[in-house]
């Protein structure tokens, strides 16, 4: 079916973002896997063409779209390099830059801003710990007040852009007392004395993507760095996590449907038993229901851009978005594997890669079983 969700000037910025990639991105991606990082290299030039500072206005450097489908459109083209790669930039340019722009003051905007759209200060965000996993509310980081000044301790973990993230968006508590109404938002320099990070963690895929722990001992921020309001952080980041629950859902139909239609081609050219394994009644049917699940999902995905694009994509509605793509890209990357054969549990073969950086779509930004829990109270149940 065709979309209609993007006019002619989107498709143009698609063809400027795809030839990016083409050209600075794809002879590298060897590279970023090995090192488990993307260069600073692709942050510069990515700056230079505009594609990190579509949330941020022209007065602090961006190109202020204005228009949530561009950053569809960047998403889209980056998952299908690789998920990594659109993590990493979701986490900068689509989660984390909104919150200095929409909740920053003046002075923190002109400070920070113009180096994030420019790829000179890469953001990463600070919510999960390790002993709280989807449960924001539970953090133990704290932030205790010294005469002008606040002392911050505790630790992050599974934080993307986390080993070279210039700044970060930190949730701490400041009020012990009044569990999630006692949550403020820091904007922490990775250079402040007693910030640390530990290694590069060890995932099962995405190893493009740098993700860390993040350790916090006697940090010392003043007011300058709280983003937004005291005690308000909960709420702030209950009001952001739309936006990334919705980018969560284009990066995962976009990679699906990128190795989906790579498996199509490739149960074209390979051939056995004298016909190519597409011919056969199974695969044939299999990649019909396939491909049929991808446009009916990237459909309801595309509604749910227009809605943000116009302010009125519902959290539910998010919910429903990230869960139900995360399963369908799921379930048709472990299906394309399949259709490989022995060739798709090698890792030199993309569809294996991809099956490997999918599975923690169910996990992040809040777990499957979450966005469902969120879905049926929703229901009154």
């Amino acid at each position: 079916m065709k979309r209609t969700i993007y006019d002619a000037d989107h498709e143009s910025f698609r063809d400027s973002v795809a030839a990016f990639l083409d050209r600075e991105v794809k002879p590298h991606v060897e590279e970023h896997a090995a090192n488990k990082a993307i260069p600073r290299e692709f942050w510069l030039g990515a700056g230079r063409q505009g594609f990190l500072g579509l949330e941020i206005p022209e007065e602090y450097g961006g190109v202020g779209a204005g228009d949530y489908r561009f950053n569809a459109v960047v998403a889209e083209e980056l998952n299908k390099v690789n998920a990594a790669l659109g993590s990493c930039w979701g986490i900068h340019a689509d989660i984390t830059a909104p919150y200095i722009v929409e909740l920053g003051t003046e002075e923190q905007k002109q400070r920070w801003l113009p180096g994030v759209a420019a790829g000179e200060i890469l953001l990463a965000i600070g919510m999960t710990e390790p002993s709280g996993g989807s449960d924001l509310a539970a953090l133990k980081t704290t932030a205790v007040r010294d005469g002008d000044e606040w002392v911050i301790n505790g630790s992050k973990t599974f934080i993307t852009n986390g080993y070279s993230a210039d700044l970060v968006i930190t949730a701490v508590r400041t009020d012990p007392e009044k569990g999630p109404k006692g949550i403020t938002l820091f904007a922490i320099e990775t250079s402040k004395e007693g910030f640390s990070r530990g290694r590069k963690l060890d995932k099962v895929g995405q190893d493009e993507s740098d993700t860390a722990e993040l350790f916090f001992e006697n940090v010392r921020v003043t007011d300058a760095e709280i983003v937004g309001e005291l005690n308000m952080g909960f709420i702030h980041m209950m009001q952001k996590l739309p936006q990334e629950r919705l980018g969560c859902a284009i990066s995962n139909v976009a990679h699906a449907k990128q190795i989906l239609l790579e498996t199509l081609q490739y149960t074209k050219d390979r051939k056995a038993f004298g016909q190519s394994i597409g011919q056969f009644q199974h695969n044939k049917f299999l990649l019909a229901d396939l491909f049929t699940r991808i446009e009916v999902t990237e459909s309801y995905i595309d509604k749910c851009v227009e809605a943000h694009a116009a302010k009125e994509l519902t959290s539910v509605d998010a919910a429903k978005a990230k869960w139900w793509s995360s399963q369908i890209q799921n379930e048709v990357l472990d299906h394309c594997v399949q259709l490989h054969g022995g060739y798709g549990f090698m890792n030199e073969y993309r569809v294996a890669r991809a099956w490997r950086d999918a599975r923690v779509s169910k996990i992040w930004a809040g777990s499957n079983e979450i966005m469902k829990e969120l879905i049926g109270r929703e229901l009154g149940l």
